[in-house]
């Protein structure tokens, strides 16, 4: 088990990332975070539920008050926090209760934001159980919910007292999700870490055969990049919107297809695309740098096509959360290891990286060549 520290100016604590961790959780929670109060919730999918209760109950020696939330971007709203809010005053919390997430992305980001506001804020846990959710959502205390008008728009910076990541439960994880959220440890090694690209080159084969050793190195190495940049820039003031490489795309194109044809992780590979793409042609990488660096996002792929207008996504990008004022930020590697912030890239040029990657979207052998 590899253990990664969070230290921000409003929290302190530890990431656990190795095999194993479910069927210890109570104890390990207690060591990590003190004693476990009288109420404790977990919110977590019925379908995760059904797959690992029984380990996940095996240490507590009372169960949970069990919440569910059904799967998909659909039920990421603030209707579905109203739900689970109202479940917990029925069911006795207080301020002194203990909110565990127990699930992907959007479990977390959800319980997160339950967290965050019932009874003005209580402690919570993350348990992640998605390759993509154990490298980046779980870490930074990020919560929230979607809006029609928008992905993330309505939440709190409210980190966990403690995320514990089970390499074990990724066995039932299906093929398409392991994958998408290979690309946010990807992005992770394009905007911070030149090693872990190293890595997931040469790596790949056992990566992606799920092989616990090389697992636990991407998803330790990618929370890792992660908690040092929320380490120096809690808030998203100013660093931290590196880690939204590729996104500001991959969320328009969500929102453009509505959050029905694609996951996160796979609208992410997407915009990263759009991303190096706009890169080489402001300089900051190299033709090779863009072909190196779209032959790895492509391996971890397939990606699936897209059949959307350019129009409709480049108009979603204007409700990106890191636009102020009108003006369009976009994060862009600067070779391989590191990245920045530019604000003065145009409606032209966000729709020339647009074009190319819906270009390259197409259907598996119909990919027009690099340009």
């Amino acid at each position: 088990m590899q253990t990664i520290h969070v230290a921000t100016p409003s929290a302190r604590y530890d990431v656990f990332a190795g095999s194993g961790l479910l069927t210890s959780l109570a104890p390990r929670m207690q060591k990590a975070i003190g004693r476990l109060p009288r109420r404790v919730f977990v919110v977590t999918s019925p379908e995760i539920w059904a797959l690992w209760a029984e380990r996940f109950l095996e240490s507590f020696p009372e169960p949970p008050v069990t919440l569910f939330l059904e799967p998909g971007e659909k039920h990421k709203t603030v209707a579905s926090v109203e739900k689970l809010l109202r479940q917990m005053v029925r069911a006795g919390g207080d301020r002194g209760s203990l909110l565990i997430a127990f699930g992907g992305g959007i479990v977390g980001d959800v319980g997160g934001f339950v967290a965050s506001t019932f009874m003005r804020g209580i402690r919570y846990v993350q348990v992640p159980t998605t390759f993509l959710s154990q490298v980046d959502s779980s870490v930074g205390g990020k919560t929230g919910v979607n809006l029609p008008e928008g992905k993330n728009l309505v939440g709190a910076f409210h980190h966990p007292s403690a995320v514990f990541a089970d390499i074990g439960v990724l066995a039932t994880l299906p093929e398409r999700e392991l994958r998408a959220g290979l690309m946010e440890s990807v992005k992770a090694g394009i905007i911070r870490d030149r090693a872990l690209v190293r890595f997931m080159e040469e790596k790949a084969d056992a990566i992606l055969r799920r092989d616990p050793a090389a697992l636990e190195k991407v998803i330790a190495a990618s929370i890792r990049m992660k908690a040092q940049v929320v380490n120096k820039d809690e808030r998203e003031s100013g660093l931290r919107m590196i880690l939204n490489f590729g996104h500001t795309i991959g969320h328009a194109l969500e929102q453009a297809t509505g959050y029905k044809a694609i996951l996160h992780g796979e609208a992410v590979a997407w915009g990263m695309i759009a991303a190096l793409f706009l890169a080489r042609k402001r300089g900051t990488i190299t033709a090779g740098q863009q072909e190196r660096l779209e032959k790895l996002i492509y391996h971890y792929g397939p990606l699936p096509a897209l059949s959307v207008r350019p129009a409709r996504v480049l108009a979603a990008t204007g409700g990106d959360k890191k636009n102020v004022g009108g003006v369009r930020r976009f994060v862009l590697p600067v070779g391989i290891g590191d990245a920045g912030v530019v604000e003065d890239v145009t409606v032209p040029e966000i729709q020339a990286a647009t074009t190319y990657m819906l270009g390259h979207a197409k259907p598996r052998g119909k990919r027009p060549p690099s340009s």
